[in-house]
């Protein structure tokens, strides 16, 4: 049993060691401190992210069930970023263009833009229902980003020295079974302590009614009792690292205009 701990902690060392690298690669805020970046909400996880003269698209879909009354974000962008591919996840086909396409774990260059894909699982179960999700991180505008995409296990020890800590966390709270419950992103964002949390994967309108297992927002806000909450007139918000709470975390909740 001894040995066995031994090498657990060796290795959680080696991941700290090499996290700690990375993580000095891909934030340059300081370099950065006057910059910005525009995120905007295309529905469910999907969002596009503008700053630093680039496009970022993460996790494009096909609107179905709980997507069923969104539009498909079909946008324009420099690259797209998805965290799984399944029925409706991951869909990129009418989206404008040639964009860049990451897909896969890793750490990757686009445009000047250093990304980094962490993966997870995206069941309960170590992800023999739906597979491996990928987390992104990366900086755009001087502003560290986190896109959870679809969690729904715990965040291990050696996945939060890799996901790091970032000034926006983007973190699906609406449960099912793909993805955090409230209670869960709530754990998660306990472990993670972003200073900006944008909510995603959560119930709207947009659901059909007879085929949508997730829950709406208000289960999530309800379990974060006491920390702020911003609600944008629309779904987009600007945020530059002056814009960030000097201490503590602070709720965006995105419009999604129908």
């Amino acid at each position: 049993m001894k040995r066995r701990q031994l090498i657990r902690y060796a290795g959680a060392g080696i991941l700290a060691m090499a996290g700690t690298g990375i993580i000095s690669r891909l934030q340059p805020a300081q370099a950065q401190a006057s910059g910005s970046v525009t995120i905007q909400s295309l529905g469910h996880t999907c969002f596009l992210f503008t700053g630093n003269g680039r496009r970022v698209l993460v996790n494009p879909y096909r609107p179905i069930g709980c997507t069923a009354g969104y539009r498909p974000p079909q946008v324009a962008t420099d690259l797209v970023m998805i965290s799984s591919r399944l029925l409706d996840e991951g869909v990129v086909e009418g989206i404008p263009g040639s964009p860049r396409l990451l897909s896969e774990p890793g750490i990757f260059e686009v445009q000047g833009i250093e990304v980094q894909g962490i993966s997870t699982e995206h069941d309960r179960v170590g992800g023999r229902r739906f597979g491996m999700n990928v987390a992104w991180r990366w900086n755009q505008g001087g502003v560290n980003l986190l896109h959870m995409g679809g969690a729904a296990a715990p965040i291990s020890v050696e996945q939060q020295i890799l996901l790091g800590r970032p000034d926006v966390l983007l973190l699906p709270v609406g449960g099912g079974p793909k993805a955090y419950t409230a209670q869960e992103a709530k754990a998660a964002i306990q472990v993670l302590n972003p200073k900006v949390i944008i909510p995603t994967h959560y119930r709207t309108q947009a659901a059909d009614a007879n085929a949508c297992n997730i829950a709406s927002i208000d289960e999530f806000l309800s379990a974060m009792d006491g920390t702020p909450v911003r609600r944008a007139n629309g779904d987009t918000v600007t945020i530059g690292r002056s814009d960030l709470p000097d201490s503590g975390s602070r709720i965006e909740v995105l419009s999604y205009r129908f």
